[in-house]
Formats: C-alpha cells, sequence, structure tokens
C-alpha cells in the first residue's frame, strides 16, 4: 500500500508530505512483519523499519558465532536496535537515519567491515593500526577460526536472530536507560490511511 501522508518531511522540513510505502509479509519463523518505508520526494530522506503483528516486549537476542555455518543465520533488525560484536567491542546504535533491515550474521559483519574501513581512509597510525586488528578478527570469525558473541538489544522488541541455539530475553530497565531508540518518524493518525 502506498500513500500520501499530509506531514512535513523530519529533516528538510518540506510541506509537500512524504510518502508511505506499507508492505506486509510472512517472513518464516519470525512470523507477520509489515515493513514500513516513508520517503521525502523533495529531499530524499528515508527510513524503514520492521514491525512484527503482535506486539513484543523490549529484547535482547544473542548467538555465540564459532562456525561458518553461523554465517548464513537470518538477522532482523529493526531501525532501534542496538548490534553488538561483544569481544571486539564494537557496537552499531540507532542513528538519526537508522533503518531496519532483513540480513544473515555475513551481512551483518559486513556492514561492521564496510565502516571499519572507511574510519581507515583519514585515520592516523595508531588508528589505522587498531582498524587492521579488528579487520583480521572480522575475517577470522567469517572463516570460522574465531568466535564472538553477537547481540541484538532492542527497546522495542522488533530484532530477532534465527537461529536454534539463540538467546532471547527480556531487557532490564537499566538497559532501556542506556539504549537509544533510534530516529523519531513522524506520528501518524490512523484517519492519515483512510
Amino acid at each position: 500500500m502506498e500513500s500520501t501522508i499530509e506531514q512535513p518531511c523530519p529533516v528538510c522540513h518540506s510541506p509537500s508530505g512524504l510518502t508511505m510505502i506499507a508492505h506486509t509479509t510472512e517472513i518464516p519463523y519470525f512470523g507477520e512483519h509489515t515493513q514500513l518505508t516513508v520517503v521525502c520526494d523533495a529531499c530524499g530522506w528515508k527510513h524503514t523499519d520492521f514491525i512484527p503483528a503482535e506486539g513484543r516486549k523490549p529484547g535482547s537476542w544473542s548467538l555465540q558465532i564459532d562456525s561458518p555455518d553461523h554465517m548464513s543465520t537470518r538477522i532482523v533488525r529493526s531501525g532501534s536496535c542496538t548490534v553488538r560484536l561483544v569481544q571486539l567491542d564494537l557496537e552499531a546504535s540507532p542513528g538519526g537515519a537508522s533503518t531496519g533491515y532483513v540480513s544473515n550474521i555475513e551481512g551483518v559483519l559486513i556492514r561492521f567491515k564496510d565502516v571499519i574501513e572507511t574510519l581507515m581512509r583519514d585515520a592516523e597510525d595508531e588508528i589505522v593500526g587498531k582498524c587492521t586488528e579488528l579487520l583480521e578478527e572480522l575475517e577470522k570469525v567469517r572463516d570460522g577460526d574465531a568466535s564472538i558473541e553477537l547481540q541484538l538489544l532492542d527497546p522495542l522488541g522488533h530484532s530477532q536472530i534465527l537461529h536454534e541455539d539463540a538467546i532471547p530475553r527480556e531487557l532490564s530497565e537499566e538497559e532501556l536507560t542506556l539504549l537509544d531508540s533510534g530516529p523519531m518518524v513522524p506520528v501518524f493518525d490512523s484517519s492519515d490511511f483512510a
């Protein structure tokens, strides 16, 4: 379903309205989810998120990645989710342009790799050395020669790891206060869709 929403863009404040695209689909083993994408035609701003059909509690998922077989494990990450690679002390927190995605563990590791390589471009030697070490560790994990814990921490509870060894749990109140919940998207009234 595609519709125009009479809300100004949260980035450029264009009054021409936003386009919202909602697509509901069954994600195997995760259940029914709605992919919601809001786009501003004036500046190109886009926000995508995945919202499960049934309500969720703030939650965390973790998996010890210790095999090349884990690389194909399916990940659903919402725009409100913080992703951590615990032993490497790496974290991707949702920022102002954070969007949700469906990927696999290898795809998540590649996202971290791409960011590290970007940081290396204009970095000083000490930083380049640390980045090189991190890239080597990520490659070892991808090859199955090292083990790390992947964590998804989602204050809205929309993110999941699809693997029989993945461990879900509720987030504590203290954890919730420390997590960013991602970008603020416009709030829509149900009459906007009539």
